[in-house]
């Protein structure tokens, strides 16, 4: 059966502890303004989580707790894009990370992606009965008795540290006793010395706002942070649905080759999100995009190409068969817009390839009357 409603009627306990009695098996989909979240459940456990907030993802969680590199979840990115396989599986087959902290981390990132949902105090509702994703790299075995207890905990905490940051866009004065810190502490620190509000350093550490604000709600117990009196900046009220618009935006002004405006919607991903990697995949396309714009204006159609190498010098060379197709045309006679029309290669990619032989010093371009 399914069962619908809103967080404002029915509160996630209830609901979870209506899935965990009656031994359900589906997916619980959770939905708050452009945040969505769904819980899998196998007989009444727990067993896969999904968000759509970059903060929750399996590869940002990853790089967030140490398990694994930017750099190496950039790379197993871009194998994902060709493989399609799931980042989990490629990180543990490529041996960046174990079996075993694999299921840690998703352990980990499934609580967390719950706990969240326990501060929300409204929110669409869906239990779809036996429906379960089709992909699960590792099934997990959450009891649901524990992560209610432990949820209701956090909301309690939360509530307590409520009274001292009232908002996360709280800022902070960093203390002299802030030398002493550990390296987790000197990041947040770091960040908070800069201005960052709470919501600001939440996103750059890839926390959810509960973990910042306990943090900080620690550092301040500590004497490291005191709160500050300065009026504070106004920051993003859902920042899911920013980064979803500007990656949008990008994209668009990307395929239209309005590379100044695509490459400002990478860079405001990045300011909200950091380890966002598909803004930064985004602004490697606007580079080769740019590359691609200034070689296609280096070569001019009506000049015609000649061999600056003698024929002896170009047995040494390493041309791919399309290199060698366009150079085999080269004739020191014809122009490269006649070269074009001979060879069956799309106009941009040829001219793209006349661009490299130029600029390896194969070829050269001249006037075609000879000046």
């Amino acid at each position: 059966m399914s069962l619908t409603g809103n967080l404002r009627t029915m509160s996630l306990p209830d609901i979870l502890q209506w899935i965990a009695l009656g031994r359900k098996t589906g997916t619980l989909h959770l939905e708050r303004r452009a945040v969505r979240k769904q819980l899998a459940f196998n007989v009444g456990t727990i067993f896969s989580s999904w968000s759509n907030d970059p903060r929750e993802s399996l590869g940002q969680f990853l790089v967030s707790h140490r398990f694994i590199s930017e750099e190496q979840l950039f790379r197993a990115l871009l194998s994902q894009e060709k493989e399609g396989r799931l980042i989990g599986s490629i990180l543990v087959d490529s041996g960046m990370l174990s079996e075993d902290d694999l299921r840690r981390a998703l352990r980990a990132k499934a609580e967390e992606t719950i706990y969240d949902v326990f501060h929300w105090e409204e929110g669409d509702f869906e239990f779809k009965e036996d429906e379960l994703p089709a992909k699960v790299h590792i099934h997990l075995d959450l009891e649901v008795q524990g992560v209610v207890l432990e949820g209701i905990r956090r909301v309690d905490e939360w509530a307590r540290v409520r009274k001292v940051f009232p908002t996360m866009r709280t800022t902070f004065t960093v203390t002299e006793a802030a030398t002493e810190a550990d390296e987790l502490d000197r990041k947040a620190l770091a960040l908070a010395a800069a201005g960052k509000t709470m919501a600001e350093i939440a996103l750059d550490m890839h926390r959810t706002d509960f973990d910042t604000a306990a943090h900080f709600f620690d550092l301040r117990a500590r004497d490291l942070v005191t709160v500050a009196e300065a009026p504070v900046a106004v920051i993003l009220d859902d920042p899911v649905a920013a980064i979803t618009g500007l990656l949008a935006a990008a994209e668009t002004r990307l395929r239209e080759k309005r590379l100044d405006e695509a490459l400002k919607a990478y860079e405001g991903v990045l300011s909200i999100d950091r380890l966002n990697q598909q803004a930064k995949k985004g602004l490697l396309a606007v580079s080769e995009a740019r590359s691609r714009e200034r070689a296609l204006k280096r070569v001019a159609l009506d000049k015609v190409p000649a061999l600056k190498k003698s024929l002896a010098a170009l047995t040494h060379e390493n041309f791919d068969p399309q290199e060698g197709f366009i150079l085999s045309r080269v004739n020191g006679q014809w122009d490269v817009k006649s070269i074009l029309k001979l060879i069956p290669i799309p106009e941009d990619d040829a001219i793209l390839i006349f661009a490299r032989l130029i600029e390896r010093g194969v070829i050269t371009l001249y006037d075609s009357e000879g000046s």
